[in-house]
This record gives C-alpha cells, sequence and structure tokens, in this order.
C-alpha cells in the first residue's frame, strides 16, 4: 500500500531542494495533487499531510471527490481536455482551469465563468497529434481573444512536454513554456510532473502537477 503521507513529504522535500538550486522561494510554487482514479480515503490522507490543491481531468469524477471532501478547503484545477459543452459545469465545480487551447472554448467559458475566474492556455510544444493544445503559431490570436473575454482572466501557460526516461531532456520544452510567458507577460507557468518537476521548478514552473509520485502508478 502506498504511502501517502510520506509520499507527501518527500515531494515537499523535492521541491524545497530544487528551488534552492535556483534561489527560488518554496513557497512559490503551488504543489497541485493530481487525483485521477484516485479513491477519496487517499485523497483525504494527502489533505491532511499538507496539500492545499488538487488537479482532476474528468468532471464527474472531480463533483463527487468535492462533494466527499466537503470538509476540506481546497482549490480545484481542471487539467484535461475540455470540451465546450462541459464549460458551465466546469466553472460551477473548478477554481482553475489548465487546458483552454481554442477560440471557441473561451467565448463558451466566457458565458458561464464569474468575473476574473483564472484560466491558462494550453500549449502543446511536441508536434504530438495524441496531446491537445493550441500551437505556437496560432497562439497569438487565442490570446488576444481571450483577453477581450470580460469574466475570463488569463494568468499563463500549461503544457504537456513529451515523455523522456531522462527528465533533462525535458528542460528545453520547459524552457520555451517560459520564454512563451516572458513574450506575453503573464505569469504563471503549470508544467511538470512526477518524473521531471524538479527540472521545471529549476525552469520557471510555478505550478506543477504530480500523480504518481504521491499517490503512487494508477491501477
Amino acid at each position: 500500500m502506498t504511502d501517502v503521507r510520506e509520499n507527501c513529504r518527500r515531494v515537499f522535500d523535492r521541491i524545497s531542494s530544487a528551488a534552492a538550486r535556483t534561489r527560488r522561494d518554496p513557497a512559490s510554487i503551488r504543489l497541485i495533487a493530481v487525483t485521477k482514479t484516485v479513491s477519496t480515503d487517499r485523497i483525504r490522507v494527502a489533505v491532511e499531510s499538507g496539500i492545499t490543491e488538487l488537479g482532476e481531468n474528468r468532471l464527474q469524477d472531480a463533483v463527487d471527490k468535492r462533494n466527499a471532501l466537503r470538509d476540506f478547503t481546497v482549490v480545484w484545477h481542471f487539467i484535461g481536455h475540455l470540451q465546450t459543452n462541459k464549460a458551465r459545469k466546469v466553472t460551477e465545480n473548478f477554481d482553475w482551469i489548465h487546458s483552454v487551447d481554442r477560440i471557441d472554448l473561451a467565448q463558451k467559458l466566457n458565458q458561464y465563468a464569474v468575473p476574473k475566474y483564472p484560466i491558462l492556455v494550453e500549449v502543446e510544444l511536441g508536434n504530438e497529434e495524441t496531446k491537445s493544445g493550441v500551437s505556437e503559431d496560432n497562439l497569438h490570436p487565442l490570446v488576444e481573444a481571450l483577453r477581450k473575454c470580460a469574466n475570463l482572466d488569463i494568468r499563463g501557460f500549461m503544457a504537456i512536454p513529451p515523455y523522456f526516461d531522462d527528465a533533462e531532456k525535458t528542460r528545453p520544452f520547459f524552457a520555451r513554456l517560459r520564454a512563451i510567458s516572458e513574450r506575453f507577460g503573464l505569469p504563471e507557468l503549470s508544467m511538470g510532473m512526477s518524473h521531471d518537476f524538479e527540472v521545471a521548478i529549476e525552469e520557471g514552473a510555478t505550478m506543477i502537477r504530480v500523480g504518481t509520485a504521491l499517490f503512487g502508478e494508477r491501477v
């Protein structure tokens, strides 16, 4: 059985070490625990161990878990691919959306969101057909459209780079996303997962999305 409490301690330590290498404040890095397929009992242990932000890919799973964990105060992040017909329910059940990648979705979210609802633009950096995200070539029109959406507050960018056994190979992708954020003047960078979040922190991540390192392999 995975020791969630001990895993949380280890991940917090790894965040602190990675931040120290680039003279960053560990408190500036938000740890989002990815709860896909994770039982509410194990999520409860993580929250009791200091986790304050949770990320889900699936709307209904998040609704069920949110109801089961309503005695805790946590921030919920939607991190999966989002269909326009789920826009209203996602804005009702999540505090952040990390995966806005097209103008029609932005406009639909703007209809339902409360003013200044925080969102991130998902950028596809690896030319992988299986992954969502806007290409760099189409990024500028999307950002400009989002800036015209009165109820949306575009905070930054998210990316899922190609997987490499050697986490160091993800560094150029993280550096590219950081350069994009600097170009648009947006501070938030959601990048880095269980196997590469330390490299992401070194390259400027402000949010990391960690599942396996906290909860063990998915079953």
